[in-house]
Order: structure tokens, then C-alpha cells, then sequence
């Protein structure tokens, strides 16, 4: 398959696992890993493989392995936190979608840690949410655009 055919598959596997068909992003990310042997790949496959076949032990080990081939991918955090979520563990997806912020902004993982209805954890995480001090540090570091 010519390089322009497999990014085009690639593209459209993509497209389609990010909009929720992941069927369709199976039956691509399943030729397509046959072809080209990439962390992001085996991520979306074991994504699609989770959601479809809810394989959710095998996916997280697919997921796991390409992190730490390409520990800097925020897609491959998206997709790990994706797997941790189908299969019922939210605290590790949580602390998965804010570890894949850490080393590049992606608009996906934000949208799903908003889902989620997540907060940032308290400024001074010695003193309780609702202290005033966290309160107004909270706002004032927002504000400075820093939090």
C-alpha cells in the first residue's frame, strides 16, 4: 500500500475513533497496524478494541506499552484514559488525561477531563477546597492566566 493510502487510512481510523464509530476506526487501525508498527496506531487500536470488544485488559496493556515507547504523546495518554474509563477505573484515567497535559495541550483530553466534570486540585493542598485562601489564590492565579 502506497504511503499516501496507509496516511489516508490513518486519517480516516482517526477520524472516525475520535467521533465515536469506533467500528469503522477497528476495521482501519487493523490493517493499519499490519503496515506500519507505530505507538499512536497500536493506541487507537486498543482504543477501538476496548470500546468494540470490551478486550479491556489486553487494550490497557497495548496502551501502557506505547506510552512508554513514546512517553511525550498526549494521544496516547487521550487513548490510555479512554481504555481506563471503559473499563471502570476513572481516578487512573483522570490521572492519565492530566499526565498527557503535562507534555502538550490537547483540546481532546481537555473536552474529556471537562466531561468528566473534574477541578484542579487545591492550590495548597494542605488546607481544604474551601478555604478562602485556596479560594482566592485559586482565582487570582487563574486570572494571572498561570493556573
Amino acid at each position: 500500500m502506497p504511503g499516501n493510502e496507509l496516511q489516508e487510512l490513518v486519517a480516516r481510523g482517526m477520524k472516525a475513533a475520535n467521533s465515536g464509530r469506533t467500528a469503522a476506526a477497528l476495521e482501519c487501525f487493523e490493517r493499519v497496524v499490519k503496515l506500519q508498527s507505530t505507538p499512536v496506531n497500536w493506541s487507537y487500536l486498543a482504543f477501538c478494541v476496548a470500546r468494540e470488544r470490551q478486550q479491556f485488559e489486553h487494550a490497557t496493556r497495548l496502551c501502557e506499552e506505547a506510552v512508554r515507547r513514546e512517553p511525550r504523546s498526549s494521544v496516547l495518554y487521550l487513548n490510555l484514559g479512554k481504555v481506563y474509563l471503559l473499563s471502570g477505573r476513572k481516578d487512573d484515567a483522570i490521572r492519565t488525561f492530566r499526565q498527557g497535559l503535562l507534555y502538550e495541550r490537547n483540546t481532546l483530553i481537555e473536552s474529556e477531563l471537562r466531561r468528566l466534570g473534574l477541578r484542579k486540585p487545591p492550590v495548597l493542598n494542605f488546607l481544604a477546597r474551601e478555604h478562602p485562601v485556596n479560594k482566592y489564590l485559586g482565582i487570582m492565579l487563574k486570572k494571572l492566566k498561570i493556573r
